[in-house]
């Protein structure tokens, strides 16, 4: 079997879930486990299908980081719960789900499945770094489209996209990014930051949709290379264009460092994090057969174990 990388921008995923099944499915004491089930059929569903040898469920150990609101105010604002000092500031989370995530951890512990975060940065961060680094060809699922921005066919890592459902999965190459979007995926950040993105409270550069944002970035490559000719009299730059950009002068200026994913923390190897797959045992393999059946988990928990004792 070759070795392959599968790293899994968690929230996304358990939200997904959370969203994709009826919150009706509980414990008997009344607690939801949707998301949990469905994280788990997700899990041991995308590591068969997918030839997973190897997994990282990255974790926003700050969803929000103050650097990025510090650049840009807005930055998730619409999804800011409480604000706090020193802290992360609370997300909005439903009650039902905020309820789930220690399970979450729980049950991944027990599977020997590595959660990685990083203090100060979003779990899209810790999969730049392990994506940019890893020798392995990569897998990284997620329902984000930020992500885009590491997609590479020369050093094998591609993107696993959700948005449209487990049954809809998209599988992104360098020619399906350019295909959805007519921009390179390592062009994507730029063609983000010009266009904007409502979701994540960026505001982009009035004016400049997508398909003009794909044009400006074909004719010239970069965003530093489009301010660059905007810059230039001489440039075949419309005036239009120019009063836009400058218009949003202050923006551009910090933009790219919110929009870009890290690509250089120092996080555990991963044979440190416990990152390859293996079936699970023991005491571990009793709990988790337990925790079905007292949190009602239904054949979740079996179709992960099952999955990986594929690993075996």
């Amino acid at each position: 079997m070759v070795n392959r990388l599968m790293l899994l921008d968690t929230a996304s995923l358990y939200f997904r879930a959370f969203y994709g099944l009826p919150d009706t499915i509980r414990r008997a004491d009344g607690t939801p486990v949707n998301a949990v089930r469905g994280l788990l059929d997700m899990i041991a569903r995308l590591t068969t299908d997918y030839g997973a040898t190897h997994l990282v469920a990255c974790w926003d150990d700050d969803w929000r980081p103050q650097w990025r609101v510090d650049l840009i105010p807005t930055y998730k604002s619409h999804r800011v719960a409480e604000v706090r000092q020193a802290v992360p500031d609370v997300e909005v989370v439903p009650d039902a789900l905020e309820a789930q995530i220690p399970l979450i951890r729980h049950v991944l512990g027990l599977a020997g499945i590595a959660v990685v975060g990083a203090p100060e940065h979003e779990a899209d961060d810790v999969v730049g770094t392990y994506a940019s680094h890893a020798s392995l060809p990569v897998d990284v699922v997620t329902g984000d489209r930020d992500l885009f921005q590491l997609v590479d066919d020369t050093r094998q890592v591609r993107v696993i996209y959700t948005a449209r459902g487990m049954k809809n999965l998209e599988v992104l190459t360098d020619a399906a990014v350019v295909g959805k979007y007519r921009v390179l995926p390592e062009q994507y950040a730029d063609y983000a930051t010009l266009r904007g993105d409502a979701s994540d409270g960026l505001p982009g550069v009035a004016g400049i949709g997508e398909k003009t944002a794909a044009a400006l970035l074909l004719e010239h490559g970069t965003l530093d290379g489009l301010l660059a000719a905007a810059a230039d009299p001489g440039s075949k730059v419309s005036a239009s264009v120019r009063s836009k950009l400058a218009a949003a002068a202050d923006y551009l200026k910090v933009a790219p460092a919110v929009v870009n994913v890290v690509r250089n923390l120092e996080l555990p190897s991963l044979e440190e994090a416990g990152a390859e797959l293996h079936a699970v045992r023991g005491g571990a393999r009793e709990e988790l057969e337990c925790l079905a059946t007292e949190w009602n988990l239904g054949g979740s928990v079996q179709r992960l174990l099952q999955a990986l004792d594929r690993r075996a």
